[in-house]
């Protein structure tokens, strides 16, 4: 049975604050812990009211602390966002707390608006144009010290110097992604409920061109989806409406926290808010346990996906857990024993 993730932007809602909502994803994390899930990744976004987190390393050495068994990252850091040295250090330190359990997770975009972006790099020494593949490189030579001969950076040590940079992976939305991932040897994570590029294409091109490197010996690929399940196929679409409207709006520029099924119900839809929803739900696996996971096999078996990695975001925060306990049972995953 194929393993299940979790990725958390710790979703504010109109009800629930983002102080609230980052105390959410550690409750979540300790369920899902339970559940037999095996990893944890926290988003990076900033200046977005509907996401509480701008800092997935903060958040990771957190959700690691209250946990037992999963695996914990990022989902992942904006590398363009941040200098190469500062996220090898911090992860360095996180990999040195909690050993084998830290995942790095790097994503290309910045993770919010071009002023937001612009304030959050403009002391960095930037280059013009995309500068992302520059600082993937130099990321790497802090683990591997492969500078060259007299180069200034041959006399900096990221610290703990005893501990590993964690497993690398990247993160995509298109075929860019994959196709880096494949020809540096890194895991893949390919992010099907936001792409408008075709998962199956990014997901089976990675494993047809994957290199082994030294670090990683074999392909892994994950599968990013959004899923809403409950107990029946009306409860979960009641639940799903909030992610309907969250997501219309999204596109529409309007970054606001998540509405209540309530309020989704009260809103005043034209008739292209609901094609634009209807054509939005190939994004998004909705109903109860077994309809959800007849709509999910074909494109695990297609993608030839190593691990699911699933996102939900419900107005109710124990309907969120109950939805990743009702996939965990669909799935067949072994629960883990407290310590």
């Amino acid at each position: 049975m194929i393993p299940l993730s979790v990725l958390d932007l710790s979703v504010t809602t109109t009800a629930t604050k983002p102080s609230a909502a980052l105390r959410n994803s550690i409750d979540l994390a300790r369920h899902v812990d339970q559940l037999g899930y095996v990893r944890y990744w926290l988003a990076e976004h900033h200046s977005l009211p509907s996401v509480a987190s701008p800092s997935p390393d903060i958040m990771i050495g957190q959700i690691a602390a209250a946990t037992q068994h999963i695996r914990v990252g990022s989902g992942g850091v904006m590398l363009p966002n941040h200098a190469p040295l500062v996220v090898a250090e911090r992860f360095k330190m996180l990999e040195a707390l909690f050993p084998g359990r830290i995942d790095l997770g790097l994503g290309r975009a910045p993770g919010t608006d071009g002023t937001t972006a612009y304030a959050l790099r403009s002391r960095l020494d930037r280059r013009e144009g995309d500068d992302f593949l520059e600082r993937l490189h130099e990321l790497m030579l802090w683990e591997t010290r492969e500078f060259p001969a007299g180069h200034p950076y041959n006399n900096v040590i990221a610290m703990p110097d005893d501990a590993p940079l964690p497993p690398i992976w990247l993160l995509g939305s298109s075929d860019y992604s994959s196709e880096l991932s494949a020809q540096l040897g890194l895991g893949f994570g390919f992010a099907h409920h936001f792409a408008s590029h075709d998962a199956v294409d990014a997901m089976t091109n990675y494993r047809a061109h994957f290199t082994p490197s030294r670090w990683r010996s074999q392909p892994h690929a994950i599968l990013a989806v959004a899923v809403v399940t409950a107990d029946t196929d009306a409860e979960a679409e009641r639940l799903a409406s909030s992610m309907d409207l969250n997501r219309l709006r999204r596109d529409r520029g309007q970054f606001l926290p998540l509405p209540s099924p309530e309020e989704v119900a009260a809103y005043l839809y034209t008739d292209a808010d609901r094609a634009s929803i209807a054509r939005n739900r190939s994004r998004l696996f909705v109903g109860s346990p077994s309809t959800v996971r007849a709509k999910l096999d074909p494109m695990i078996a297609a993608s030839q996906a190593d691990e699911l990695m699933v996102i939900t975001a419900t107005f109710d925060h124990e309907a969120r857990k109950r939805s990743y306990s009702l996939l965990a049972d669909a799935f067949g995953l072994e629960r883990k024993a407290a310590a």
